[in-house]
């Protein structure tokens, strides 16, 4: 007989605020709903593409994003009982070295939580209604930044 894995706490936060990565990780290990044998985070961070940028200028579809994430995130946590699952997407004006996303899980082996946070990361790459706008050393708006095949790639491999 199966037994099935205890509901996975899900937290998705859209924000402006910088957010606190080892309080994150903390409340993430709290939130389990089975103890974790492994948290796995990645946090994205704003490059600035070898001086050509002083920020990347976020923005989001607001409600939608947020559904979009917890959408993604459930899945995950679902298709690899993880315990817990945390996403951070910022938004507006980032310069260079700021963190722009975090993504956590918490899974009872190390696979599991490495294999979610890839694939969360690769689908909001693709689903998520974010919107990206350069802004360049010279002064001036760069163009915003096109899809790119290979996020699409990425997300494929699924």
């Amino acid at each position: 007989m199966r037994v099935p894995a205890p509901t996975a706490s899900v937290v998705v936060r859209v924000q402006a605020e910088p957010f606190d990565l080892a309080a994150e990780v903390a409340a993430l290990k709290a939130a389990a709903a089975s103890e974790p044998g492994a948290i796995v985070t990645f946090t994205g961070i704003c490059r600035s593409e070898s001086g050509k940028l002083t920020a990347l200028e976020l923005e989001h579809y607001p409600g939608m994003a947020e559904a979009e994430i917890a959408r993604i995130a459930a899945g995950a946590a679902e298709r690899w009982s993880l315990g817990a699952v945390t996403v951070v997407h910022r938004y507006g004006k980032l310069e260079p070295g700021k963190d722009i996303v975090l993504v956590a899980a918490a899974a009872p082996h190390r696979g599991a939580a490495f294999e979610a946070a890839s694939y969360i990361m690769d689908y909001m790459k693709t689903r998520a209604p974010f919107w990206k706008k350069e802004h360049l050393a010279d002064g001036t708006s760069g163009d915003w930044v096109a899809p790119k095949n290979a996020d699409d790639d990425a997300a494929a491999k699924w």
